[in-house]
């Protein structure tokens, strides 16, 4: 049976990570990196693709689980007729490699036990040979070898390890795997309960430089654990989510590969950690950023490996039968070479927010802005694919428009005593400019709401995002109309979606079918409604958001409120970014202008009638970094 999303829980090492489910089965790890060939592929088929079970056998009177408070360290307990036990399962960060630590305690009574460890290497597609050594079981396939080490009698068959084991009170059983390059000699790791000590320890003094003391504290610990398991720790790169192919639609085939890191998604993720005092996690993202663009800065891209590596082909897993059979199973991502204009704006404001949270400017950094403002300068009057990625022909996306004027104005105000008051005429200029296209463009008088893009009449959540970055103030009619509208057609049972989507006819996403509600968009409503003087109602769809997380507190990118079910990449970074910054938002009344430190209101004047038309400035950048 395929277990559901929510079903899972996340254990992870800031390098890669693994799906636990509920049923004590590790049905997704990826080796040595986030972005590896999995060697356990069952949630995107079955445990012919590769599982490690790890149960008691029979029928469980009880499965309860949770994180050890302020860790990912994950504990299962069942209750059966004769006994209790407890399994932990954990991932070490800061360990030589990655290595998967699964610890079986016996509380009260017996329990007989049962594993089964079939790595299936490639995603699924390639069987290992198996040998064991004085002290591992060892499997190898290619290039990869995974290390197996435990006091438990394990036998070798089908290219599996298994074994029956009882397990009473006190008695504790351990297993550590762990992965080498093939040819590479096999470096000893720690015994498991020092494994455990360690990871303890690093997630406790982790949480513990919080500055977050507001309502929801544990549920913001709780997201913010999730994020930093989502940073890769060698580069300081952010994922969007820690797993591929997981459909937006069962049966589908709206199924992506996020475990690459967008600069946009990731700076939602800073934003949150901005907020909650981790600016080393902003600086490393940022250095990792002007690395990666060092050599090649006019060749930017919105999106990277977790290394930093440009190429991100995307194909299919034919061999997958994917989740819930929804095919294709995609590795790779085409959306890399999509043009897409609002990401330089939200680079610069993430930017400007680090600045203004006391961070210092690193080497490199101004060269890194001057190209996203070159950017913006030449192309933010190009059509493009918009926040969303759509796969259809490009448009005149609102969102994109005002990314332009962000950025803008966050070089604007960056640069505001320097002694080149023609070239911040300029920008100033361009900003105006900008400014009076989108009111005059970007607003539907019909629907009485800012659309999706130009000349369109259809909805769309990210102008939820208007005045948060400073665009315009919430008590604007103009923007009360557009939250009502949204609110009132651009929702499926109180929960929003990205965009209107149809079975059975042309989406203007250019890919068929339809899609769940989109959880982050959800989480921007309950900001809108809170901004529009609507915060009891606020605070009611935030609470009601809470209680879609599964039972250890995680967040998918979608939900099906029709089936109660999550959809999409699981855990996803967006979500939980996106639940932080509003749990601080409705905290507190002023908590939005320290959320978004980069938010300042638009003066009334600047989208005066008759500010010079974009035409005014063509020709006029001065020099470019590119």
């Amino acid at each position: 049976m395929t277990r559901r999303i929510e079903d899972y829980a996340l254990i992870g090492d800031l390098r890669t990570a693994a799906l636990v489910s509920i049923d004590g089965e590790i049905d997704w790890l990826c080796l040595p990196r986030f972005d590896s060939p999995a060697v356990c592929s069952a949630l995107l088929g079955d445990a012919r693709h590769g599982r490690w079970s790890l149960a008691p056998t029979g029928q469980a009177n009880s499965v309860r689980r949770r994180y050890r408070p302020g860790t990912l360290v994950l504990e299962t307990r069942w209750t059966s007729a004769g006994g209790t036990v407890r399994v932990t399962d954990l991932m070490v960060p800061e360990s030589p490699g990655s290595m998967v630590v699964r610890i079986v305690e016996g509380l009260a009574g017996t329990v007989r036990m049962h594993t089964q460890l079939a790595p299936r290497m490639g995603y699924g597609r390639h069987t290992p040979s198996m040998y064991a050594t004085d002290r591992h079981l060892v499997a190898t396939a290619g290039p990869d070898e995974l290390w197996l080490e435990t006091d438990v009698d394990l036998t070798t068959a089908e290219a599996s390890w298994s074994g029956d084991f009882t397990v009473a009170a006190g008695e504790r059983m351990t297993f550590v795997l762990s992965y080498s390059a093939a040819g590479v000699a096999h470096e000893p790791n720690p015994p498991a309960d020092a494994a455990l000590a360690a990871t303890v320890a690093f997630w406790t003094e982790w949480v513990g430089r919080s500055t977050y003391t507001g309502p929801w504290e544990a549920e913001v610990t709780q997201s913010l654990i999730v994020l930093k398991a989502l940073t890769y720790a060698p580069t300081g790169s952010i994922l969007a989510a820690a797993t591929t192919s997981l459909p937006e639609q069962l049966g589908g085939s709206r199924n992506w590969d996020y475990r690459f890191s967008w600069l946009r998604d990731a700076t939602f993720t800073l934003q949150a950690f901005l907020a909650t005092g981790y600016r080393e996690e902003a600086a490393a993202w940022r250095d990792w950023l002007i690395r990666t663009a060092g050599d090649n800065p006019c060749g930017l891209q919105i999106m990277y490996a977790v290394d930093g590596a440009t190429e991100l082909p995307e194909q299919t897993l034919d061999w997958l039968p994917g989740h819930g059979d929804s095919t294709p199973v995609r590795v790779g991502n085409a959306a890399a070479n999509q043009k897409q204009n609002d990401v330089w704006g939200e680079v610069c404001d993430t930017l400007f927010a680090a600045r203004a949270a006391g961070l210092p400017d690193a080497a490199g950094q101004e060269k890194l802005e001057r190209v996203l403002l070159d950017n913006i300068e030449a192309h933010w009057d190009d059509p493009d694919h918009g926040l969303w990625e759509v796969r259809g022909p490009r448009r005149h996306f609102v969102h994109s428009k005002l990314l332009a004027w962000v950025g803008l104005d966050r070089a604007i105000r960056s640069h505001q005593h320097d002694k080149d008051p023609p070239q911040l005429d300029r920008l100033r200029v361009l900003r105006r400019t900008i400014a009076g296209e989108i009111a005059e463009r970007g607003f539907h008088a019909g629907r009485k709401a800012f659309t999706q893009s130009y000349g369109s009449d259809r909805l769309d959540a990210s102008v939820l995002l208007i005045p948060r970055y400073g665009f315009l103030p919430w008590d604007d009619e103009r923007m009360i109309t557009t939250v009502d509208a949204i609110q009132r057609d651009l929702t499926d049972h109180g929960l929003v979606l990205r965009y209107a989507v149809t079975e059975g006819r042309a989406n203007v996403d250019g890919v068929p079918g339809s899609e769940g509600s989109f959880l982050a968009t959800s989480f921007w409503l309950a900001d809108a409604l809170h901004g529009i003087g609507r915060t009891d109602e606020a605070i009611d769809l935030f609470e009601r958001l809470l209680s879609l997380r599964n039972d250890v507190g995680l967040l998918s990118e979608e939900y099906d409120p029709a089936t109660g079910q999550h959809l999409g990449n699981t855990p996803q970074a967006f979500s939980h970014a996106s639940l932080i910054t509003t749990a601080l938002t409705l905290g507190a009344a002023n908590a939005s202008a320290d959320v978004w430190a980069g938010s300042r209101q638009l003066r009334p004047e600047q989208l005066a009638d008759g500010e010079p038309s974009r035409w005014a400035v063509a020709g006029a950048n001065g020099s470019r970094a590119c």
